[in-house]
């Protein structure tokens, strides 16, 4: 995270939410600095951290940091959900459907999966239960409308894995395809499905905190947790995506004289290699057993 990017999110949480804002209490002595609230959380989200852990490097005790952590979560998703977490409009469905028949699958909107965070304290209840298709079954989804094979089609669809069901929503790749037309299908349906794995791997290596099991216990805690990290996930892309179209790609000239460099293999370089292979003979693997 950049550092306008911090003071944008610093000023925003401050002038929102009042527990942010630094007083002084009845001995005149000032209390924590807002920096110093929003650090603590932030270091939870991005590390994974207890609370008892910013005493030493914030001076701020475990109680402080976890109500910090739980303000500035529910500050965040309130402030930048309309923004950073809205459901894809018109435009952006739109949008979505070119670049999803650019890569060969008309009527995609993109790729599904499912990250699993540990909750020891979920209701069985609630087990196996998703509300992602609401909104299209209650008609308040834009519309979509595409052709394949002849047919009108007016929902779009997500590319999935083996375990979703067999919905007209999901399109899922062959098992065991047989023929080149079912192996190419199967072979365009994985490749093209694999930026939602992506994307869940950024977003557990930029946030620690929903890589491990969960610490906290309230269903709303969790939910603002997890809303805060794509959120922030989100602003960090933009910002970074801003940053980029920027910057100055004119280099100076080289100078005509460039040393040549010699591309033959090393001593040093063809024994490096030798002891390679050596380490990863088959052969002497199963002369051993």
């Amino acid at each position: 995270m950049s550092r306008p990017l911090f003071l944008r999110i610093l000023n925003e949480v401050e002038v929102y939410e009042p527990y942010f804002v630094q007083r002084r209490d009845n001995a005149g002595r000032l209390g924590l600095s807002s920096m110093q609230k929003i650090t603590a959380a932030l270091r939870m989200l991005a590390y994974g951290v207890t609370g008892d852990f910013m005493d030493e490097y914030i001076r701020i005790g475990e109680s402080t940091a976890m109500e910090s952590l739980k303000k500035f979560c529910k500050t965040i998703v309130t402030i930048f959900s309309d923004e950073y977490l809205r459901s894809p409009n018109a435009n952006d469905i739109a949008r979505l459907l070119v670049v999803g028949e650019q890569r060969g699958f008309p009527g995609m909107l993109g790729s599904i999966d499912c990250m699993h965070w540990k909750w020891k304290n979920c209701p069985a209840a609630w087990k196996e239960r998703s509300f992602i298709f609401t909104e299209l079954a209650q008609g308040r989804a834009p519309p979509v409308n595409y052709t394949i094979n002849g047919n009108d089609y007016t929902m779009g669809y997500y590319l999935a894995d083996g375990i979703y069901p067999k919905w007209s929503t999901f399109v899922k790749t062959i098992p065991s395809p047989q023929g080149n037309k079912k192996k190419n299908f199967a072979r365009a349906q994985e490749s093209a499905r694999k930026d939602v794995e992506r994307a869940f791997g950024v977003l557990q290596q930029r946030f620690a905190i929903v890589r491990g099991p969960s610490r906290l216990f309230k269903v709303n805690d969790l939910t603002n947790i997890m809303k805060t990290c794509v959120i922030l996930h989100n602003m960090i892309i933009e910002d970074e995506r801003d940053d980029s179209q920027g910057l100055n790609m004119e280099y100076d000239q080289l100078d005509d004289d460039i040393p040549e460099l010699s591309r033959n293999p090393t001593n040093e370089f063809m024994n490096f290699i030798q002891r390679h292979h050596e380490i990863r003979d088959s052969s002497t693997h199963h002369h051993l057993q």
